[in-house]
């Protein structure tokens, strides 16, 4: 069961819902929060104890302080929905230094706690984009994508050196409630997500898709028997949705 936890991304959308359910808890000792943005001050806690920090610096010594927790979860990232050929170049490079590169970092700092005896929860926000061609989507899908294979990797090398903790990729199509896509947190859409989340990472599972057996499980299958026809629905989906500006 979770103690001690740092979330990374934390003061808005599903990170600060995962924050304050766990913060809610009695048997939660500490939550720490780090995140870009300050942490709002209607979310203060006594459990919650709040940092800022820009992942894309150079120096993750910051890091060093958290040597109690028992578990890590990952929400940070950003995406918008446009076509390949309008974003700037900035946006490709901040992508990945926003929403991959800091995984991958943030794991090596903690790794030996990961492939430790000790139990570790390990949680990173992928995203359905991630599975399939996202039209829209293809930086952001780019860059989920890596982190997909990359998780997946890594649980096979924890798994062979005899560690019974696992990273949990949380990939969930789009989520209402969430300040993702310039959108507003509202926590009471997103704490049942939140709940679900923390079962799957504290049942230490590889792979949780919320809504699969009512909707990704079609798309998914769908995408692998066709993948360009359904990246083509995929496009006009998107189209008219009435979230592309």
């Amino acid at each position: 069961m979770i103690k001690r936890i740092l979330v990374v991304g934390g003061a808005n959308g599903i990170g600060l819902s995962i924050a304050e359910e766990l913060a809610s808890r009695e048997t939660t000792e500490k939550v720490y929060i780090v995140d870009k943005a300050p942490l709002s001050e209607e979310y203060k806690h006594p459990k919650i104890e709040s940092h800022q920090f820009d992942l894309t610096q150079e120096d993750y010594s910051f890091f060093d302080r958290f040597t109690d927790i028992d578990s890590l979860m990952i929400t940070a990232g950003f995406g918008k929905l446009a076509l390949f050929k309008d974003v700037p170049e900035s946006y490709i490079v901040n992508s990945f230094n926003v929403n991959t590169i800091p995984v991958l970092r943030l794991i090596k700092k903690f790794y030996h706690k990961l492939e430790g005896k000790d139990d570790f929860y390990c949680g990173v926000m992928v995203s359905i984009a991630g599975f399939m061609s996202s039209p829209f989507f293809a930086v952001y899908g780019a860059t989920k994508a890596a982190l997909k294979i990359f998780i997946e990797s890594v649980n096979v090398e924890l798994e062979k050196g005899g560690s019974p903790n696992r990273i949990l990729n949380v990939s969930p199509g789009s989520i209402k409630g969430t300040s993702f896509n310039a959108g507003k947190t509202d926590l009471s859409l997103t704490s049942d997500l939140a709940r679900q989340i923390i079962w799957h990472l504290e049942a230490k599972d590889d792979l949780f898709i919320p809504l699969y057996e009512e909707v990704f499980k079609a798309v998914l299958e769908r995408y692998h028997d066709d993948f360009r026809k359904e990246g083509v629905h995929s496009y006009e989906y998107k189209k008219h949705s009435g979230r592309v500006v």
